[in-house]
């Protein structure tokens, strides 16, 4: 935001100079990034008019002009295109000194003398560049120093505002702040309602409620377009970074500039039946005023009539409606726009103006009456006309301000200080709050231009701002920290960080945020949460995997010859469910490369499925409740190498090798293995319990068993465990075998089972029993045989 100082003086006049005024701005919040002059440094340069210019007549592009500044008349030879009889311009007199030290002498160019010279905006120091000599008012009066008549000894003061304070993109904002910065009453300047003079006027349909919760218009016929803006109108928008278009267009940006409230204003003639605020629908494309033609989506806020858009609202308006030279009736209109529904609209389509900033941030929406009567009030003063009444439509959708609660102890805990009841009420009722005083603080309700005041510490932070930070007291913070006892069945998420780093796995740190187009890819979710003003396109998501960001990095390394990749991250995971949106602490984990580092008893292998596999049952070994795995399909996973983990009933996670179509659109040399798990999953671990060793010894008895060849192992072993009942101590999975032999079906599993008694040695009947019960449990299941 870049304001003329002159322009907020007149709002409000606080006894400071531009540089103590900015050191306040800037300690409050409002940093102040830069403040320059308005012109150069100069002297001598008064207001003249050019009464005669003959082309020169020893060169083409030179002019002799006779020129008066109102008593007496010189000779100066011009050079600018625009030189002509009859048109004021700032003339440096003989003895004159330009920015830079230029010192304007007697001269003779091409033989012909030239007592001064005729200034155009760059040899002043008020623009970087200039096509022709600086044009004045027909009015301006003959001989005046052109420092007085144009009030240049003025400064711009430039604010790098925080995207919560849009209330201060405007000269109204600037002033309220620096009112209560300097103990100064703050009074708005009175706007008188435009009394209607015709009864013209537009019916307005708000389609959209939820993107556009007022609209507030109004017809003004018989303008006169060619009318010249006038020259105070045309410098305060100069010096706020604005050039003059035509008196309309420049009333527009002088609200906005003023007041906050960017406006529009429409050629009524191209304006067909009602007036509509509505979504795009498929098909629609919109010619903009900067000449391109847009095709628009069906989230776009249009602003149209019966037949067509007539602008992008909220952040520009159309070609076919735009005020013109031929204009003689307008539109006006004035909106409140939803800030979250028009958030990144505008950058999506590759643009950004001065509108769309204001309206994503939070435009004032008690604000549109009062800029369309201040508009209305400033257009019939220039360009005549009359006005119409004023038409508004509204819906429920209108922000509501809730009252805070502000507690007076809470004050001197926060701040390190108490503040006077007085301060605290003249503070907040200066920054426009309304403030009723209870018993311990006060109920406080912030104004309708104040978006980012919902809590406590908002208006905490209000007064701390205002009262001054270098003027709060600088404590030492004191609390009663108590360390909080850690569950013996709770393993710290610490502990799970340093096993992966000993495995050779270094931690990686990614975005939440993940790319559309990759995360189509990798997830199965078609309800990924996408931002509504995302940081940039690639980051137009929430991630539901820790996949996406683990791939980047993987790719990245990959890329600068890293042959070994071991990467793991602990983060959040962002899924959608009927309850909200659940947010859930997942580890993940992925490998890729050479299983060692090169050295020379390494053969180079490359890691597989169950080196990844191994170092996710090393981290699961202590959980609580054991967890298993069952094979699985995933769309970004090898259909033959993925598993999901569970823990009982509930699947916590998955396992598998990366998709080789995958793997080959990242350009990653070697397969990639990856796991996820909820990381609830790995912190409650068993508490370690005595178990005394049994005296009295093991049976164990080998079984081979064929079995058709889709049966999972975990399922044989699942069978096992339940029939062979509590003497089985152990069991294990020893050899799998499919070849000769063998039905090409079917598949042959050896298994292990170890029997032990604790209190009594075992007979042979009891084990034989217990085997043929497993035998028989597993031909009742599977169709299992025993193996010759």
């Amino acid at each position: 935001m870049k304001f003329s100082e002159q322009w907020l003086r007149e709002w409000v006049n606080p006894g400071v100079d531009s540089d103590d005024l900015s050191a306040q701005l800037t300690m409050a919040g409002l940093e102040v990034d830069a403040i320059e002059p308005v012109a150069g440094d100069f002297s001598g340069v008064v207001v003249a008019e050019i009464t005669a210019a003959e082309r020169h007549p020893d060169a083409d592009k030179l002019q002799v002009c006779q020129v008066s500044n109102g008593q007496e008349s010189f000779q100066i030879v011009c050079g600018a295109a625009n030189a002509r009889e009859g048109i004021k311009v700032p003339m440096a007199m003989v003895g004159a000194v330009l920015p830079g030290n230029f010192k304007i002498k007697k001269a003779k160019l091409r033989g012909v003398e030239s007592f001064g010279m005729l200034c155009a905006e760059q040899e002043l120091g008020m623009a970087e560049h200039s096509d022709g000599l600086f044009e004045l008012p027909s009015d301006a009066p003959l001989g005046e120093d052109i420092r007085s008549y144009l009030g240049l000894d003025d400064k711009l003061i430039e604010l790098g505002l925080t995207p919560n304070r849009a209330d201060c993109l405007s000269i109204r904002g600037v002033a309220r702040e620096a009112a209560v910065l300097n103990n100064m009453a703050f009074a708005e300047p009175a706007q008188a309602a435009v009394e209607a003079s015709i009864d013209d006027q537009l019916t307005v349909k708000i389609a959209a409620p939820d993107h556009c919760a007022r609209y507030v218009g109004r017809v003004v016929r018989g303008v006169n377009m060619g009318a010249e803006s006038p020259l105070w109108l045309q410098e305060k928008l100069r010096r706020c970074g604005s050039r003059s278009i035509d008196p309309v267009v420049d009333v527009t940006n002088l609200v906005m500039l003023e007041l906050g409230q960017p406006m529009h204003a429409f050629d009524l003639s191209a304006i067909s039946g009602a007036v509509s605020v509505r979504t795009a629908t498929p098909g629609e494309s919109l010619e903009l005023l900067d000449g391109q033609t847009l095709e628009l989506r069906d989230d776009s806020l249009l602003i149209a009539d019966d037949e067509k858009p007539l602008a992008l609202a909220g952040i520009m308006g159309g070609q076919s409606s735009a005020v013109s030279a031929a204009t003689q009736d307008l539109f006006l209109e004035s909106a409140f726009f939803t800030p979250e529904k028009l958030a990144g609209k505008a950058r999506s389509y590759g643009l950004h103006t001065d509108a769309s900033h204001r309206f994503e941030r939070g435009v004032d929406f008690a604000l549109a009456e009062r800029a369309i009567e201040r508009a209305t009030e400033l257009i019939l003063q220039i360009c005549g006309g009359k006005a119409g009444p004023l038409t508004e439509a509204s819906s429920d959708a209108l922000p509501s301000r809730s009252p805070v609660i502000l507690r007076e102890a809470r004050i001197e805990k926060m701040l390190g200080m108490p503040l006077l009841a007085k301060e605290v009420e003249q503070i907040l009722t200066g920054l426009g709050m309304q403030v009723e005083r209870q018993d311990s603080g006060w109920m406080v309700t912030p104004p309708s231009w104040r978006f980012d005041i919902a809590i406590e510490v908002d208006l905490l932070e209000e007064l701390a701002r205002v009262y001054g930070y270098n003027r709060l007291p600088v404590k030492p913070i004191r609390s009663e920290l108590a360390i909080k006892s850690r569950p013996e069945g709770q393993r710290a998420v610490m502990d799970l960080r340093q096993h992966l780093v000993s495995r050779g796995y270094q931690e990686a740190i990614s975005y939440s945020f993940v790319d559309p187009v990759l995360n189509a890819k990798l997830s199965e979710r078609e309800d990924c949460v996408t931002l509504l003003n995302p940081i940039s396109a690639d980051m137009a998501q929430m991630r539901d995997s820790l996949l996406p960001g683990l791939l980047k990095t993987a790719e990245y390394n990959s890329k600068r010859q890293q042959a070994r990749l071991r990467f793991f991250e602990i983060g959040q995971r962002f899924v959608p469910s009927a309850e909200g949106l659940a947010q859930i602490p997942t580890l993940g984990a992925l490998l890729s490369g050479r299983r060692d580092p090169e050295n020379w008893s390494s053969g180079g292998e490359l890691l597989d499925f169950f080196d990844l596999k191994g170092d996710l049952e090393a981290l699961i070994t202590p959980a609580a409740t054991p967890l298993r795995f069952e094979a699985a399909q995933h769309k970004a996973l090898h259909p033959g190498q993925t598993a999901n983990v569970y823990q009982g009933e509930h699947c916590v996670g998955r396992i598998g090798a990366l998709h080789p179509s995958l793997q080959s659109d990242l350009d990653l040399p070697s397969a990639v293995y990856f796991f996820e798990i909820d990381l609830d999953a790995l912190l409650e671990v068993g508490v370690p319990a005595f178990k005394p060793v049994s005296r009295y010894p093991e049976l164990r008895r080998d079984l081979a068993v064929i079995l058709p060849s889709d049966v999972t192992a975990q399922s044989v072993l699942d069978c096992v465990q339940s029939a062979a009942g509590e003497l089985l101590v152990n069991l294990k999975l020893f050899d799998i075998y499919q070849g000769k032999g063998i039905d090409p079906e079917r598949k042959s599993l050896g298994l292990g089972l170890t029997y032990r008694h604790s209190s009594r040695t075992l007979n042979e009947e009891e084990v034989t029993l217990s085997v043929e019960a497993v035998v028989q449990a597993l031909q009742d299941r599977f169709g299992a045989s025993l193996r010759n």
